[in-house]
């Protein structure tokens, strides 16, 4: 399958650059995979397609303030790193710009000094690098004086609220980027939605390079995922199992939340606790186990999340949905509006080369 299969026009001016406020008065464009049939909503509406007894699955990760700006030490050239997964107390795993000219032994400053960062290896050929840090203090506290929030590149204008990149339940650092479906939601709505009987079951998985890495090949199957840390507790894989036990569904808030439940769920349907890397890469062709949902924001042309998407609901269904956003003007991409996508239970299994 083809990576251009999976383009589509989209003005630039629908690129949302800000957030709504408050955040559930965004739009929502409901998909019903079992009619075609597509209504246009308001994201508080959600809860009308909830049904008490069903699992809503939260990703409960937190985005750090991962985007460094400094210089190199021996030239004074300007440098950017973002910081993508921690290895241990003081290494990271970081994408680094300009990555050609940053080679091991390399030192970065920041603030002056007061932060630095020495490159211990090339991790890979696109600009990413390991790197220890050198301070005095704690890391997290400089991190937060120092650091940015790693915005996508697409979005231009300054956002006033750094926390606004972090959904409301967003508990555990580790994320170079938001898992942004769940932006949407207010502690006032999840409470409504805890009402009326839906478990909202919190899971794990830190965004890292995946998110960032475009898609180069022109067959979508030799495209490399990049490895992302997930952890799926056993009271959350109990709960999930319960809702499915007792006839209901399986909602999932974001991509995030489909790539970690379809790398732990087996054949049979059954959530099984777990923690690791997974690089399970979800495509047109392969089929789900855990997700009977999805909850999701409008995605890049090309990209491996609208490929998740195109799996769930079928490529030409995805693309056509798409076009009507388009038409009817709705806000795409990180800060954009939302598409919630229910009927009938996909079969079969998903591809991943990390799943178990």
């Amino acid at each position: 399958m083809k990576t251009s299969d999976f383009s589509y026009a989209l003005p630039p001016e629908l690129i949302a650059q800000t957030p709504i406020e408050p955040r559930d008065a965004s739009r929502l464009l409901v998909c019903h995979r079992d009619t075609g049939l597509r209504e246009h909503r308001v994201f508080h509406e959600i809860i009308e397609y909830l049904r008490p007894g069903d699992a809503l699955v939260i990703n409960h990760t937190r985005t750090i303030p991962a985007r460094l700006l400094g210089r190199k030490a021996e030239t004074g050239g300007a440098v950017e790193l973002l910081l993508l997964r921690r290895r241990d107390r003081d290494c990271w795993e970081v994408l680094a710009r300009p990555g050609k000219r940053l080679q091991p032994g390399a030192v970065c400053e920041f603030g002056e000094g007061a932060l630095r960062a020495r490159v211990l290896e090339r991790t890979a050929a696109d600009g990413g690098r390991l790197v220890r840090f050198e301070y005095e203090g704690v890391f997290e506290t400089l991190l937060e004086r120092l650091g940015a929030m790693p915005l996508p590149p697409y979005i231009h204008a300054r956002l006033e609220n750094p926390e606004r990149y972090n959904t409301v339940y967003a508990r555990f650092d580790g994320s170079a980027a938001t898992p942004t479906a769940g932006l949407h939601f207010t502690p006032g709505l999840l409470e409504r939605i805890r009402q009326k009987g839906v478990d909202i079951v919190p899971i794990l998985l830190h965004v890292g390079l995946g998110t960032f890495r475009p898609v180069k090949a022109a067959d979508i199957r030799e495209h490399p995922m990049h490895s992302e840390h997930y952890e799926v507790t056993p009271e959350a894989a109990a709960r999930l199992n319960a809702a499915r036990a007792r006839g209901g569904r399986i909602v999932c808030v974001g991509t995030t939340s489909v790539r970690t439940l379809e790398t732990v769920t087996g054949e049979d349907g059954v959530v099984h606790p777990g923690a690791g890397e997974t690089d399970i890469f979800l495509y047109p062709g392969v089929s789900f186990h855990a997700t009977d949902a999805l909850l999701t924001n409008f995605h890049l042309p090309e990209s491996t999340l609208l490929m998740l998407v195109s799996a769930f609901m079928g490529r030409e269904e995805a693309l056509a949905a798409y076009a009507e956003a388009v038409r009817e003007r709705y806000r795409f991409f990180s800060f954009g509006d939302a598409m919630l996508i229910v009927g009938r239970r996909p079969e079969a299994a998903a591809h991943s080369a990390g799943a178990p």
